[in-house]
């Protein structure tokens, strides 16, 4: 069974975007030691136009094979003309009511049940699946969700669009890994406890 792992960058009061869903803010946390890790470690979650520069064009997936962003994260990249930002991934899902076809025939659409839709892609042969946003998405598929990979980054944001609007529950989380970088970055990762 494949995990749906949700892979995301915070504010250290657990912020992933502004207001307005932008996240500009966190490049300027970013150095060399922790791009490096991300690129060693989570090649996969690099967008295509950062891969060549990072010298991981050809590297083939290990950790996850699928990603799900929602239909706003993928504008993001639209904007810039980018209409297949994770070619290198045999699977890539944007969510959306409102586009009615793809940019890119690589990159399906998901409009109609997303829950379902996701649980038969966990029940499919493959690597992880990586839900990469945002919060919307999290809320819809918080149940689903098997882990969960923080990137914490050394800014306060004070206010912004949280990790999740799944509204008040306990969730029990068993911490399997926290690394720490030189310049004030974290990342934890957590197993979602089922019980």
């Amino acid at each position: 069974m494949r995990k749906l792992t949700y892979f995301v960058a915070t504010s250290v009061d657990g912020f992933i975007g502004a207001p307005n869903g932008d996240a500009d803010f966190f490049f300027s946390a970013l150095d060399a030691e922790f791009v490096g890790h991300l690129a060693a470690e989570y090649h996969e979650t690099v967008a295509a136009q950062g891969r060549v520069p990072l010298g991981i064009a050809d590297e083939a997936p290990r950790r996850f094979d699928a990603v799900i962003m929602g239909r706003t994260t993928y504008e993001a990249g639209l904007k810039e003309g980018v209409v297949n930002p994770y070619g290198h991934l045999p699977e890539q899902y944007v969510v959306s009511h409102s586009l009615a076809t793809s940019p890119d025939p690589q990159v399906q659409l998901i409009g109609g049940d997303l829950v379902a839709q996701v649980r038969e892609m966990k029940a499919r042969d493959g690597l992880g699946i990586w839900l990469c946003g945002g919060a919307d998405l999290a809320t819809q598929l918080i149940d689903e969700i098997d882990e969960i990979i923080v990137k914490t980054y050394p800014v306060f944001a004070g206010t912004g669009m949280p990790m999740s609007h799944a509204g008040f529950g306990v969730r029990p989380l068993e911490l399997t890994g926290v690394k720490t970088f030189g310049g004030g970055q974290i990342i934890s990762t957590y197993a979602v406890r089922r019980s």
